[in-house]
């Protein structure tokens, strides 16, 4: 059960916070690491079942006792039919070349009632939700337990929607994965992170954590100084040995041929920052906005392409900071994030990254 606590900042050492990237990235190792090493760490929940998510949970805590899990708040769309089979139909060939069908579009609500009915239970730490804000029924089901609540925001519009959390994680357009929009705001104005928690901070009081192309201490420390309590940075950790991203994933952001980060709805059906990659290029503009219907689609594809090393062919998530993501273990990492008078004396670095 966990242990109620007043703010995030009684979890952490350290202000940062590693965000929780789904699809097999942020996992027990990479969230144990960084809150080992006095950050806090995420388990990310998304596109799994309760059951699966709570035995990576049972998992994590053999190692560390402070951590938090993010949930994807299920949202309606009305997705066109008709544009959904000409996308599928579009990827055919794509799917042909990589051995496997696309697959069929549907809804979803990503197992939410199974997992809330789970973490009440058996709470933890933190719980942060993404793509949306759940009831005030469930945040205080939540806080009556004592788990912290984060709600990602992306406009100060959304800020003020959010209903007692006891943060707001403000992720500015630079940040690498999916924009974490409320329903119905799939292309909000894109704010970057300085920029929006700066005016976040004005129509609210909430501790703010400040997500968005963070890559160095220098970074943190402006968002910091702007009056954010932590920073979440996802992409600088994508290239440690406890990150579960796929190992061509982790060569492409430094590789020369993916100089350039964009927003696409190629994979997902929803607006998310990656490498520019040749899948889209071609197929990006075709992309319905339809989540998770598209994501169903390219699920296959995608699986397919990073099983054979295809980064042309892949989601390749990264924030504007792509290029600053160091190989090395995720306290170092962790520790480089340091604005410059909190860091700990240097030591010999094993980096074969860029500095």
């Amino acid at each position: 059960m966990a242990t109620t606590r007043g703010d995030l900042r009684d979890l952490i050492r350290h202000p940062i916070i590693a965000a929780p990237m789904a699809g097999g990235v942020s996992g027990p190792a990479l969230a144990a690491a960084v809150s080992r090493a006095g950050g806090l760490g995420f388990l990310a929940g998304g596109y799994k079942d309760a059951a699966r998510l709570r035995e990576e949970i049972t998992r994590l805590r053999a190692t560390t006792e402070a951590f938090g899990v993010n949930l994807f708040v299920p949202g309606a769309c009305a997705a066109d039919p008709a544009a959904l089979e000409a996308y599928r139909e579009r990827l055919r060939p794509e799917a042909s070349r990589l051995g496997v069908e696309p697959g069929e579009p549907r809804a979803g609500d990503d197992d939410w009632d199974a997992k809330i009915e789970d973490l009440l239970a058996d709470p933890v730490p933190v719980v942060s939700f993404t793509f949306g804000c759940p009831s005030r029924e469930v945040i205080e089901a939540f806080r009556a337990r004592g788990t912290l609540v984060m709600v990602t925001v992306t406009t100060p519009q959304e800020a003020r929607r959010v209903p007692a959390a006891d943060a707001l994680c403000v992720q500015g357009g630079e940040a690498g994965g999916h924009r974490g929009s409320f329903a119905g705001a799939e292309d909000p104005p894109a704010y970057g992170v300085r920029e929006l928690v700066t005016a976040v901070r004005e129509v609210t009081d909430v501790p703010l954590v400040a997500a968005g192309g963070l890559a160095t201490g220098e970074d943190v420390a402006e968002v910091l100084a702007r009056g954010a309590i932590a920073a979440q940075v996802g992409t600088a950790f994508l290239r440690t040995p406890e990150s579960g991203a796929p190992p061509a994933h982790k060569a492409a952001l430094v590789d020369a041929r993916f100089a350039a980060t964009a927003v696409t709805r190629a994979f997902t059906g929803r607006p998310a920052r990656g490498l520019v990659n040749r899948f889209m290029s071609e197929h990006g503009p075709h992309a319905p906005a339809a989540y998770p219907h598209v994501h169903h689609i390219t699920a296959p594809l995608r699986r397919a392409a990073a099983q054979r090393g295809e980064a042309d062919a892949m989601a390749l998530w990264a924030g504007t900071g792509h290029r600053l993501a160091a190989e090395l273990p995720a306290e170092q990492v962790l520790e480089r994030l340091l604005p410059p008078g909190r860091r700990p004396p240097r030591r010999r670095s094993l980096d074969s990254g860029p500095q």
